[in-house]
């Protein structure tokens, strides 16, 4: 999502199903279970703010606003607005949303990260729900690796996009694959979960708990580095336009919402001693 978030090529199946014991302990979460029209919980979140393009020739202006990002009836809701909007920064945008992210807050080596959503809908919306590297402020993007546990550009209704990016395999050669709902179903009719399983040497993508692909070394570029062995943190954003969904058009409806009904974390629980 950072940079050239465009899915990539490599398109790769399952390969097996996930180690026996399904046992996990929540370690971290957000309910969202605010009062109607609250800001995002501050010791979980940070909103990040901007109009710089974000590597990918972007067309939002991500601001704090409650107008943009607010909890409702349970649920995170992630507003896109269409509006002219300037930034302290002087980056004037015709579209606003929010982009927030626990960097500094949460962040965690292994486990399952998973969360419950109702995605946006039409021509140039981008919704995502990923994880970075907490340390990308030293290797910098995308040494630091990423994590898409979900992506889709509203172009594609009833696909969604789980990759990863690291040195050598980033922006569009990322290493991803869709994953279609059955009978040409609308992601955005409904909430669904999106989840990664992670581990060492293995990063395993679902939706609504069907497992569609899995990540290891292997299918790495020869000589890349598999940098999926330190704390990542997350990230919700909703872009608009950009390299990969194209700018919004005379089909595009706005405001459009994103709305997360929870985030949930969590670690391998130990198995009892036999």
């Amino acid at each position: 999502m950072l940079v050239g978030g465009g899915v990539a090529s490599a398109a790769a199946q399952a390969t097996g199903p996930p180690p026996a014991d399904r046992a996990w302990k929540l370690v971290w979460s957000d309910e969202f279970s605010g009062p109607n029209g609250s800001a995002v919980d501050g010791s979980k979140w940070v909103s990040e703010t901007g109009g710089g393009g974000w590597g990918n020739n972007e067309l939002e202006y991500y601001t704090k606003r409650l107008d943009n990002a607010y909890q409702q009836d349970g649920n995170l809701v992630i507003k896109v607005l269409q509006e002219k909007y300037t930034g302290a920064d002087g980056v004037t945008r015709n579209y606003t949303s929010a982009r927030l992210k626990t960097l500094g807050k949460f962040s965690q080596t292994y486990g399952r990260f998973e969360a419950r959503i109702k995605i946006p809908r039409g021509q140039g919306i981008w919704p995502a729900f990923w994880m970075l590297g907490n340390d990308i402020e030293k290797p910098g993007w995308p040494g630091c690796g990423e994590i898409d546990i979900m992506e889709n550009i509203g172009k594609e209704p009833a696909l969604v996009h789980g990759t990863i990016h690291g040195p050598g395999y980033s922006g569009a050669g990322g290493i991803g694959s869709p994953y279609a709902l059955p009978s040409n179903q609308r992601f955005a009719d409904d909430f669904h979960l999106f989840a990664v399983e992670w581990e060492p040497n293995a990063i395993r993508f679902y939706v609504d708990d069907h497992l569609y692909a899995t990540r290891t070394p292997a299918d790495l570029p020869k000589g890349a580095k598999w940098v999926y062995d330190h704390p990542f943190f997350l990230l919700l954003n909703v872009a608009v336009g950009g390299n990969w969904p194209g700018s919004p058009d005379a089909s595009s409806v706005f405001p459009q919402t994103m709305l997360v009904d929870y985030v949930r974390v969590y670690e391998r629980a130990k198995l009892p001693a036999r």
